[in-house]
């Protein structure tokens, strides 16, 4: 696995990052690092590799954009002094283009959205050892559909920005794509955004997949 002994892992994003966590930084015991991705993230990490102190935080809030975790992205991302910078934003550039159409100041054009990671991706490079870029995803089967076409440019825009600055990529759009092969969205989410546990586990697992982890690792005597 890429991490080593007590690097931080700083998760920042939205609600599918936050998922009930302590604001605006979450880690440690209890509910504080909340119940999404982030924390089965930590779980299986520490229970396959035992002989390692990672501190991991999650940074996300819920309802933010890309715009938003820019404006904050200084202060609860960079000034944490994190190792590893995992960045999973952009479901709310493309949602408010749809709940909320006529308040075109609160979505996030494809332009805007790719000068905004571009400039988290450079802050974050400065300070880390690496930076891992996930996409944002909408839980629709139907690649017609117009939020899921939408929902496509984002994720493009994120697995090219990723290869030019040599970051990991991890495809959620692209794993829950296949997942629906198989099973229903509402299995996951009603509103096909807010994961629950089973979403959570599917989003650690194709984390985990990118960055060397291994289920069936034994630590060293």
């Amino acid at each position: 696995m890429i991490f080593e002994n007590y690097d931080r892992i700083v998760f920042a994003g939205d609600s599918v990052t936050d998922m009930g966590s302590v604001q605006p930084v979450g880690e440690g015991l209890f509910e504080n690092m909340g119940r999404g991705f982030p924390r089965i993230i930590e779980n299986l990490v520490y229970a396959a590799y035992p002989e390692l102190t990672l501190r991991f935080t999650n940074s996300g809030i819920s309802g933010n954009t890309s715009k938003d975790l820019l404006e904050r992205f200084e202060r609860d991302v960079i000034n944490l002094n994190p190792q590893w910078v995992s960045i999973c934003i952009g479901i709310n550039d493309v949602w408010r283009q749809f709940d909320t159409p006529a308040m075109k100041d609160y979505a996030v054009s494809t332009e805007d959205y790719e000068a905004n990671l571009r400039k988290m991706i450079e802050a974050a490079k400065a300070v880390a050892k690496g930076v891992i870029i996930t996409t944002p995803y909408y839980m629709e089967p139907n690649k017609a559909d117009f939020m899921r076409a939408r929902m496509q440019d984002y994720v493009d825009i994120c697995e090219r920005l990723a290869s030019e600055y040599g970051c990991i990529f991890v495809n959620f759009q692209e794993m829950y794509d296949k997942f629906f092969a198989y099973k229903h969205s509402s299995l996951i989410a009603w509103d096909r955004v807010h994961p629950n546990l089973i979403g959570a586990t599917l989003m650690a697992k194709e984390w985990l997949s990118k960055v060397g982890f291994d289920y069936n690792h034994t630590p060293e005597c």
